[in-house]
């Protein structure tokens, strides 16, 4: 008489299923961000250098990279809280500078991560990097597990080389000019690559070039928000534009 195998052997099979899952997606979103976190944490570096020598501590860099995780905007506080800025004025930078991420919401993949609290930190986590690394093709399948441990490595990156920076900072000498304009490089690199794999999209920068000279001429105090307000618009007259050319089958 043949004796069956037990049964636990399922449920057991079944609770190793959502670890080797996460592992899974953690390789994944590791590989996905391998290449911005070579950017992100010399950028780190440079953030925590200029802050200890700006007069802060050390620790002061570590913490923000950690709550409030925002890149441009934290290369601004710095001066703000060195020049000891009102409390009003710093809210209103933070709005100003951010105010792009409410147009990130219409494309990014927060519908597919699960839990509030899991939806709570993605959206916290929100980035450029991470926006740019989430809005392609390739990326319209990834799990919420991927996209969760995708922000948490880059906010890590941000972390660590903003620590490292601050503790280093004493090692760099005092000469050293451009530390501020790493950010604005790495922007400029991660749109050369965008470029770069959507030959036939074209149209696109040029857009985006001719919004931000636009709003530079127009309204210089308030570029930022006026030139996503004009990059918003002409999009969406160039999708009613060739929609309306599409041919219509039957």
């Amino acid at each position: 008489m043949r004796i069956s195998p037990p049964m636990a052997d399922g449920p057991l099979r079944a609770a190793r299923t959502p670890v080797a899952s996460q592992r899974s997606a953690f390789r994944a979103a590791f590989a996905d961000s391998a290449s911005v976190g070579l950017g992100f944490v010399p950028l780190g570096i440079a953030f925590g250098a200029l802050a200890t020598q700006s007069g802060l501590d050390w620790w002061w860099a570590g913490l923000s990279a950690t709550l409030i995780f925002g890149g441009s905007f934290e290369f601004l506080l710095i001066g703000m809280v060195t020049a000891a800025a009102p409390l009003a004025s710093v809210a209103v930078s933070a709005f100003m500078v951010n105010l792009r991420h409410v147009f990130y919401t219409l494309s990014f993949p927060l519908h597919r991560v699960r839990g509030r609290l899991g939806k709570a930190y993605s959206t916290f986590a929100l980035c450029d990097e991470a926006y740019a690394l989430t809005a392609g093709e390739d990326a319209r399948s990834w799990s919420s597990p991927r996209i969760l441990w995708l922000q948490l490595l880059l906010h890590m990156y941000w972390a660590v080389g903003a620590v490292a920076g601050a503790l280093l900072g004493s090692l760099i000498p005092s000469s050293v000019q451009g530390l501020d304009f790493a950010l604005t490089a790495l922007f400029a690199v991660l749109a050369l690559e965008a470029l770069r794999e959507r030959d036939s999209d074209l149209p696109t920068p040029v857009l985006a070039l001719l919004s931000a000279v636009t709003a530079r001429f127009l309204m210089p105090q308030q570029m930022l928000p006026a030139a996503f307000a004009l990059f918003t618009a002409g999009l969406l007259v160039r999708h009613r534009f060739t929609t309306r050319r599409r041919p219509h089958h039957a």
